[in-house]
Parts: structure tokens; C-alpha cells; sequence
């Protein structure tokens, strides 16, 4: 692939910093762009103000990057993009009792979607970004398929699931074949300010990484109280909101009781906050919606894969099924732990991602 115009989207962090030197030690017209996509509130704890999403520091240390490796620079408000897009998804998803993964919906609507729109009209033909992840084109089908990056413990395949043929041939991952140790030592040779900078693991628009602080104004009916019951349907206590518990939760039931209780399951008809032991976290199957398939355009039959519930999760063997439209189940050859409706399913075969959806239900 020969030189071409490219916007970086820069976060302020090392990752994409990085991103944007390698691209122009490759030669293509680097451009890059910082997203404020919500108001920045300094936190009140002094060890989260190294740099959260739209602070003034995060500009600061994007805009020096620019400045050291000679590339233009712009700040962009996304702030209405964003708030339609991610954070209306963010509190709907609570709101309906799923636990959502907001990073999945910004990588496809903002990063590779108005983003990417934005980049095409100023005669850019890619959008990079510090994710760890690696794309090829399949010489046989002409489909760009998506990989797992070289360093296992970064990699960030499974946030990218969701990305069409169309934004995927537009998307380039130039710390993908890097561990984090060569990326960093990659910053200090290209002499980035932004290399020693530590990691930011909170969501970006959540202060203090209180999502349910953040929720309490966002949508405050996700906190109206309700009952907490078993799987039987009797009433052993009241909750304060169900957006304040997920699958799998353990402490802050405030129940008294001579086993262990975990919370099962989210009724939001209900506005039930269903508990059980921790056999009944165990499941052999779930469904997945808005499915979307890399390598090919649908599931023919059923394909065996390996299937990740959740970030830290470690893929494991099952088989997908075909179900009618975006729809898919997976059949685990054994029982996983807390699958979570409103995170993501993400396929795999070896390093391939295959696709992913959104778990509706175990």
C-alpha cells in the first residue's frame, strides 16, 4: 500500500501517539484529531488527573505529539454525536437491565463512523487509531478480516467487532503488531511526552468512575426501588435501582443469608433484581443479537468457534447456530460463569475474529 492521507485519532495516550509516528516514519500526510466528546470536569481524586478523556492535559500532550512529529492538529467537538450515539445507548441499555459496553458502540457510530465520514470529506482514505488489533485483506475473497494483536494481554479485538467491510478497509492499526513494551520504548525513541504516560482503564465520560453517579443524572428512574427476589419469585429484600447491579454481583445485595447469593438476572418489567447460589450463574447457551460476521456475510450452518463473554474473559469452544436475521445462539461445550445481557459475544478461530453481537439472554 502506497503513502495516503490519514486522520489520527489522538487520544492524548501513548498507544495512539505512537500510532501517528509510525504513519509518518511510513511516509503517508498525517492529520491529527483529538474527539471532545464530553465536558471535561476536573477529578476530585489528585491520582486520576494524569490526563482523562477531554481534559486539558490529554489536548496538551495530543497537540505536543503533533507539534514534535510536524503533522497538523485539530480538536473536534463531538459532543453531539457522541451523547446521541454512546451515552443515549449507555443509560437505554441500563434502563432495560443489560449491562452495556460503551467502548463497541463509540469504535462503530463515532471512531469509524462520523469520524471516519468527516475524514472521507477532507480526502482522507483511513482513520487510524492506537487500538491492538490487526487487519489483511483475503486475497481469495477481497474481505478484510480482523485479527487479534500480537500482544494478547492488549489485545483489544473484541471492542471492534461490530465494524462493517466498509469502515474495516478504512481502518488501520499501526500498534498492532506491537506488545505495549515496544510502544513504549517506540515513544521514547521517537522522544513523545507521552511515552511514561500512565494507562487510563475508566470508562472516558464517567468522573471519578462512578457510572452509577453518573447514571443517577443521566436517567434517575433507573434508580426507582424495587424488589430483590429469587429464581422462585419470592421477595427477599428491596434494591435501590437495578442499574446499580449486574450478573454475577455478590456484595452490596444487603441480604442476610446462610449462603452465598449472586445476582442472576436483571428483570426490568418487573424492576426485579433476581438472586440465586452460584451454581445458577452457569450457563450452556445464549443468544446473540446484531450479529455481525467478518469473513463471510452469514452463518450457512453451524461453525465452530471460541467465544469470549467479556473483555477478561478467555475464549471458550462452542458452536454457532444460525437463528432468523442478526440472530445467533451459541452452544458452549461447557458451562460459562455470568453471561451478561448488554455485553458483547465476540467469535474467534485461532487469532480470527469471525464477528460478535450483543448477548440478549443466557
Amino acid at each position: 500500500m502506497g503513502a495516503e492521507k490519514i486522520v489520527v485519532g489522538m487520544s492524548g495516550g501513548v498507544d495512539s501517539s505512537v500510532a501517528a509516528a509510525l504513519l509518518v516514519e511510513q511516509g503517508h500526510e498525517v492529520v491529527g484529531i483529538t474527539l471532545r466528546v464530553w465536558p471535561w470536569r476536573e477529578p476530585e481524586d489528585p491520582k486520576k488527573r494524569f490526563g482523562s478523556c477531554c481534559s486539558p492535559e490529554t489536548v496538551e500532550d495530543a497537540r505536543q505529539v503533533a507539534r514534535r512529529l510536524g503533522i497538523p492538529y485539530y480538536l473536534l467537538n463531538h459532543e453531539r454525536e457522541f451523547d446521541r450515539a454512546v451515552i443515549a445507548n449507555f443509560a437505554g441499555e441500563y434502563l432495560a437491565g443489560r449491562t452495556p459496553s460503551p467502548c463497541v458502540v463509540c469504535n462503530r457510530e463515532i471512531k469509524f463512523g462520523t469520524l471516519l465520514r468527516r475524514a472521507l470529506a477532507w480526502e482522507a482514505g483511513a482513520v487510524a487509531t492506537g487500538h491492538y488489533a490487526r487487519i489483511t485483506r483475503d486475497p481469495v475473497t477481497n474481505r478484510v478480516l480482523l485479527w487479534r494483536a500480537k500482544d494478547s494481554w492488549k489485545d483489544q479485538s473484541d471492542f471492534l467487532w461490530p465494524l462493517t467491510q466498509t469502515q474495516l478497509a478504512a481502518a488501520r492499526f499501526p500498534v498492532g503488531d506491537l506488545t505495549k513494551d515496544e510502544v513504549r520504548a517506540k515513544a521514547r525513541a521517537f522522544g513523545l511526552v507521552t511515552a511514561d504516560k500512565p494507562e487510563s482503564q475508566e470508562i472516558c465520560f464517567i468522573p471519578d468512575d462512578d457510572y452509577r453517579a453518573f447514571l443517577r443524572q443521566r436517567a434517575p428512574q433507573a434508580f426507582s426501588p424495587g424488589p430483590i427476589m429469587d429464581r422462585r419469585g419470592t421477595v427477599l429484600g428491596t434494591h435501590g435501582g437495578i442499574a446499580a447491579f449486574t450478573v454475577g454481583q455478590r456484595r452490596g445485595l444487603g441480604l442476610s443469608s446462610d449462603r452465598p447469593l449472586y445476582v442472576v438476572a436483571l428483570d426490568a418489567e418487573r424492576n426485579a433484581v433476581v438472586v440465586g447460589e452460584g451454581r445458577d450463574l452457569e450457563s450452556d447457551r445464549l443468544v446473540a443479537t446484531g450479529v455481525n460476521l467478518i469473513p463471510f456475510d452469514r452463518l450457512e450452518g453451524e461453525l465452530r468457534a471460541a467465544a469470549k463473554i467479556r473483555h477478561s474473559h478467555s475464549p471458550a469452544s462452542a458452536t454457532l447456530r444460525p437463528l432468523r436475521a442478526d440472530r445467533v445462539e451459541v452452544l458452549f461445550d461447557e458451562p460459562q460463569r455470568a453471561v451478561t445481557p448488554g455485553q458483547s459475544v465476540v467469535f474467534y478461530q485461532g487469532a480470527l475474529v469471525v464477528g460478535g453481537g450483543i448477548i440478549s439472554r443466557a
